[in-house]
């Protein structure tokens, strides 16, 4: 899939109200204080975190699309957010970015990537001690989902379960998950039914 030929018409209203659900949900489950910095990994256009940046003191937003990011970078600079950083990185490509958070969230973007262990390790390894991750996802499905997407190669979802031993064995702790959101998409003309989950993880090692 290329996000970048997606980017200018992201932002349906559909898109849009799903990402203050999620924003609230991630929000609900930690809750934590305004002196903490935050990190959206796959941050799209920033659906997400327009919803929480005046909850951090800063937000950094990662995506590999230029075409997310440039529309993006529009918003902030349309609506004048000042504690937003953007950076368009792929971070499975790259070991030079080392900065660390306290809270690190993503929404709908573990699924588009093949070697879940590995991204879900790097997330711990940009962690600050007692950090939170958020992973907020679809649930296990049959790749109906996908399926007007015919190059799309990721996963059809997730088994919470084995998601949560994933993170467990990159040392995440205090590991818990719940599905909260229920919804439907139109796919070739079918009415797709599809549920998200919310997995909350700390990181307590340095």
């Amino acid at each position: 899939m290329s996000f970048d030929e997606y980017a200018k018409t992201w932002d349906t209203e559909q898109r849009i109200n799903r990402g203050k659900i999620i924003a609230n949900e991630i929000w609900n489950s930690i809750g934590t204080d305004k002196n903490s910095t935050a990190m959206e990994f796959g941050c799209g256009t920033g659906l997400v975190s327009f919803n929480l940046y005046d909850k951090f003191e800063t937000v950094t937003l990662i995506d590999s699309s230029k075409g997310m990011i440039d529309i993006l970078n529009d918003k902030i600079s349309k609506y004048e957010i000042n504690n937003m950083t953007v950076h368009q990185i792929d971070l499975l490509d790259t070991d030079s970015f080392d900065m660390k958070f306290d809270v690190i969230y993503n929404s709908m973007v573990l699924h588009h990537i093949k070697d879940t262990f590995e991204i879900v390790n790097k997330l711990y390894q940009l962690l600050n001690k007692d950090g939170y991750l958020c992973i907020v996802d679809i649930d296990e499905e049959d790749g109906s989902f996908h399926k007007d997407f015919p190059d799309f190669d990721g996963h059809n979802g997730f088994n919470q379960d084995e998601l949560k031993n994933i993170l467990t064995s990159a040392g995440f702790c205090d590991v818990e998950s719940n599905t909260f959101y229920y919804d439907e998409k139109n796919v070739e003309g079918e009415k797709i039914n599809y549920s998200l989950f919310i997995i909350t993880a700390r990181k307590f090692a340095d």
